[in-house]
């Protein structure tokens, strides 16, 4: 039986990372409806599908203003959108598929966790890294005992200099009163890895970060507001807006534009703020950051991110009583160390960008045709220590460095969920 779902958001994660799934499975999903305020994306979508035009709606709330007439709804909106429509969907009956993060602000995280369990419906977060086979090799390795019990790990996250400047100094996540702190919009996958690897509860988190280079202060002589400016350093700065758009990151264009010509692209970058020079922005948000934690056994975990990287990838180190492994993330390798037998075991996995994704669909259309989440890898029970990590860690960076007490962090936010939801 195929699940039939409602797309709220038809922009790049929603419309090209996660729907065409339905296409490649239409025995699996099928959308029957799309909301999505910007007409020509609402309309490719819908057209890729064969959704009617009753059934394309500019305003999500349309969507859900009727009796329900879907499965599910696949939620893939801006940040601070997700409460809203998460809690309508749960109340109309809806399973939800959630894009990550799943709220800036802990209370409403928590109050999601609380309405999906009273509505008895599943919510499900896109924590795709979990499915894929890097990680998920790695974790049954770990599951299996073969570097016996883990004592510490170190996770650094390359988010690649262009990258950065993509999506956290030009793009929508680059305030974090707009959206969200960095530590989550970006790297709550990366909290998320460390909880499930390490399978156990963590207790106390302190962590230190600022934003060091995008800032006015640090342009250099005669840079213009905008690179299309005229501004004199285009040929030397590698921050310059056409050297990723017309690159590396030709499909990252499509946040601004749905021609990705070389023309399309260059028409459009002087009406966008992504053609904006990334020391005269509006951004806030930090440009690195290290998260430290402790966890219930006393085993720790660092974390570390940073901008100023040529590659974007993630670098592991796992150490435990019996062996250690290390990886590459760009490299899909990872190797396995035995501390007994001298033993260095290389694992190549192949992963061509989509398995994680394919299997994360997979896993969600099942449990809704079973209406079955006890076992879901990415359920919000799974998701909701990681999110509440990185909100305990942005407190203690805002704090300068102050440790956090994370059971009673969550407690306390508990507590306000549950007085609100007696008033």
């Amino acid at each position: 039986m195929s699940i039939k779902a409602i797309l709220i958001g038809a922009g790049v994660r929603g419309a090209n990372v996660y729907a065409p799934y339905a296409l490649k499975y239409p025995d699996e999903l099928t959308f029957v409806a799309v909301a999505e305020p910007d007409e020509e994306r609402r309309t490719s979508f819908a057209r890729k599908h064969g959704i009617p035009a009753e059934h394309q709606y500019k305003d999500w709330k349309e969507a859900l203003n009727q009796a329900r007439y879907a499965d599910a709804v696949m939620i893939c909106t801006h940040d601070r959108m997700h409460f809203e429509q998460a809690m309508n969907a749960l109340d109309l009956g809806y399973h939800v598929l959630l894009e990550k993060p799943i709220s800036p602000f802990p209370k409403e995280c928590l109050a999601m966790e609380k309405r999906a369990k009273e509505k008895g419906r599943l919510l499900t977060i896109c924590h795709v890294l979990r499915y894929t086979p890097f990680w998920s090799t790695i974790n049954r390795l770990i599951r299996r005992g073969d570097i016996g019990n883990i004592i510490s790990i170190q996770l650094t996250e390359h988010i690649g200099f262009a990258h950065m400047a993509h999506s956290y100094v030009r793009g929508q996540w680059n305030q974090a009163e707009q959206s969200s702190p960095l530590i989550l919009s970006k790297s709550c996958h990366d909290l998320d890895l460390i909880a499930w690897l390490m399978g156990q509860e963590c207790t106390r988190i302190s962590s230190f970060g600022s934003l060091s280079h995008f800032r006015r202060e640090h342009a250099p002589a005669g840079a213009k507001e905008r690179c299309s400016d005229g501004c004199p350093h285009l040929d030397t700065c590698c921050y310059a807006d056409f050297r990723y758009y017309l690159g590396d990151g030709r499909r990252h264009a499509a946040h601004f534009t749905e021609d990705l010509s070389d023309e399309g692209i260059l028409k459009a970058l002087p009406h966008t703020p992504y053609g904006r020079c990334v020391y005269a922005c509006d951004n806030d948000v930090v440009d690195h950051q290290i998260v430290n934690m402790e966890f219930h056994s006393g085993a720790t975990a660092a974390f570390h991110l940073s901008a100023f990287t040529h590659d974007s990838t993630r670098r592991v180190h796992i150490m435990g009583t019996h062996g250690e492994i290390q990886g590459n993330l760009s490299e899909q390798t990872f190797t396995v160390y035995d501390f007994a037998t001298g033993n260095e075991n290389r694992v190549q996995v192949q992963d061509g960008g989509k398995e994680g994704t394919e299997a994360m669909l997979r896993e969600f259309c099942r449990h809704v045709r079973q209406h079955h989440a006890a076992s879901a890898l990415t359920s919000v029970e799974a998701s909701i220590q990681s999110h509440m990590m990185a909100f305990a860690a942005e407190h203690s960076r805002i704090s300068q460095g102050a440790v956090v007490d994370l059971p009673l962090f969550i407690e306390q936010h508990k507590h306000q969920v549950l007085a609100e939801a007696c008033r």
